[in-house]
């Protein structure tokens, strides 16, 4: 006779240094992404020997850091919405940055990494999302229809990182990015400079720091 035992649940400890660890990672990685595991277990208050009972490696740990991150990013933008792809389209890239403004240099490691496919498919439905934007935008003639709106989406997506990678050598305050990011977006797009400023300013669910989906734009 066969008999099954059911799985325990983790104890308490065990799942609240796993947490710490986590914690610890993205601070230390974002300080320096070749720190190491034992920088990593001293950031958490934890010995080496801990990280192991919960990550096999060093890139086991930075897998799940990135996973859980670009997950978290993917969810809270999944709620953005606007009848306007304009608007929509400065909406993602606002709360993109807002997301990820905190953890900038993980961010560009993340999606320009060795882990940049893993990133890549995991934000699969924003892509989808940009790109209908994008398509919406080009047909009521709002955007640029000069280039396939496949295209542009990726030129969408890198301006996003090089607003992340400068600021990370040229910090900004999350204010300043947060329209640096709308800015680089619209301009990408078709808008002039000082159209994509009036834009900005004329759409109060733009307006810092109000730019994120709310009841009448949101979900």
């Amino acid at each position: 006779m066969v008999t099954f035992t059911p799985q325990r649940a983790p104890r308490r400890d065990a799942a609240e240094n796993r947490e710490s660890l986590l914690t610890a990672a993205r601070i230390v990685f974002n300080r320096d992404p070749n720190a190491s595991l034992e920088t990593v277990a001293a950031h958490a208050g934890l010995s080496r020997r801990s990280v192991y009972g919960h990550f096999a490696n060093r890139d086991d740990l930075l897998l799940e850091l990135v996973t859980t991150g670009a997950r978290r990013v993917a969810s809270a933008l999944e709620s953005v919405t606007h009848p306007d792809p304009l608007t929509r389209l400065a909406l993602i890239a606002s709360n993109l940055w807002r997301e990820v403004e905190s953890v900038r240099v993980m961010a560009v490691v993340a999606v320009r990494g060795p882990l940049a496919h893993h990133t890549a498919e995991t934000l699969g439905a924003i892509r989808s999302t940009l790109r209908a934007a994008i398509s919406e935008g080009q047909a009521n003639g709002s955007m640029r229809a000069d280039l396939p709106a496949e295209r542009l989406a990726r030129l969408v997506e890198d301006t996003a990182l090089v607003v992340l990678e400068d600021s990370t050598e040229h910090p900004l305050s999350g204010q300043e990015g947060n329209r640096l990011a709308m800015l680089m977006t619209l301009a990408v797009v078709g808008l002039g400079w000082h159209e994509a400023g009036t834009f900005i300013d004329g759409k109060p669910e733009l307006t810092w720091p109000q730019s994120r989906p709310n009841p009448e734009v949101g979900s």
